[in-house]
């Protein structure tokens, strides 16, 4: 499979950037092709421009966002390597989506017209400074996201199979993050096998 590895954090050498490296050696080792999109290193523009409107007119949009939508349409998966901010995404992700995943191709206002993205797999590899208690306790922050992000976003664009990987407590338990790193590369080793062939030893759940 072809993989389009969107990462967006400001510094490369970050944890989350080696959550990139270890998921895309996974996906190497498998056999898969990796295309990794830096957002920040390449400098794309998350705000969204008045020349942005021309996908709710009809007209041409911008070379940059042309250029992503192609990346997208020559990979067969998705996947988005972000830490969460405020229970969502980073502003540079939002944008890229904003921007990108524009009306007329990634998703349409008429329920007669297919959805853009019906056809792509979608990964997430989430980096959190908070613990998974935080997160799926009384304020249910994950039901948020997975209303927000799994449902209004991805299934929006008609993205149905969308798989969730949370790295929990990056920053307070440190001594996890091997445990981390392996689970990435898991994941993209892991691409396509179906969930049957998946060894119980591999799908087993990092505790957080």
């Amino acid at each position: 499979m072809n993989v389009l590895v969107v990462l967006a954090h400001p510094r490369r050498d970050s944890f989350t950037g080696t959550l990139l490296d270890h998921f895309v050696a996974g996906l190497e080792e498998g056999g898969h092709v990796a295309e990794i999109a830096d957002l920040h290193a390449e400098g794309f523009n998350p705000c969204f421009q008045p020349e942005d409107q021309a996908q709710f007119e009809g007209g041409t949009l911008p070379d940059d966002v042309l250029a992503e939508q192609s990346r997208i349409e020559r990979n067969d998966v998705i996947a988005l390597v972000f830490p969460f901010y405020w229970w969502s995404f980073p502003a540079l992700l939002k944008g890229w989506i904003d921007r990108v995943w524009s009306e007329g191709w990634a998703y349409h206002w008429t329920l007669e017209r297919p959805y853009g993205l019906i056809n792509k797999d979608l990964i997430v590899l989430g980096s959190c400074g908070s613990s998974e208690r935080t997160f799926e306790g009384k304020r249910r922050y994950g039901a948020a996201i997975s209303n927000n992000i799994d449902m209004g976003t991805f299934s929006y664009c008609g993205i149905n199979k969308v798989t969730r990987h949370m790295f929990y407590e990056v920053d307070t338990n440190p001594e996890i993050r091997l445990q981390y790193l392996a689970k990435a590369h898991r994941a993209g080793l892991e691409i396509g096998v179906p969930a049957d062939d998946v060894s119980s030893a591999a799908a087993e759940p990092c505790a957080p």
